[in-house]
């Protein structure tokens, strides 16, 4: 079996853990990096993110989106403005950008809240 590092960068930035962590898990998945990322990711937080990804299609659909954040208390730790790329990206789940679901769920383990902001400036809580 032979692990790339190329293969152990995709697993680091779709669950945001260490190297080594990253290639133990395709060590034990046999190289098959879909698979080392489902292994470090907890069932509980798939299904997490996969509905805030969906909360957040929604109001991205709307069309009076204009960024989405990541805060923790009065930090704003991640801010994606609604762009060309990123409605691509939340829209169509299957090229949902993995920094961002790593992210989501980094952010809900830590206590963080998921933000959309709107073209008027009012902000919704995605929970």
């Amino acid at each position: 079996m032979d692990i790339t590092l190329e293969a152990v960068e995709k697993v680091i930035d779709a669950t945001g853990v260490d190297f080594k962590t990253a290639k133990k898990a395709l060590e034990v998945t046999e190289g098959n990096v879909e698979d080392a990322i489902k292994y470090l990711t907890p069932e509980k937080d798939n299904a997490e993110v996969k509905d805030i990804i969906d909360k957040i299609k929604e109001r991205v659909e709307e069309g009076n989106v204009t960024k989405v954040q990541i805060r923790r208390k009065d930090e704003i730790l991640l801010s994606l403005p609604v762009n060309v790329g990123i409605i691509g990206g939340v829209v169509g789940v299957a090229a949902a950008p993995w920094a961002f679901i790593a992210g989501a769920i980094a952010a809900f383990g830590f206590g963080c809240t998921v933000e959309i902001v709107k073209k008027d400036g009012t902000i919704d809580k995605v929970e």
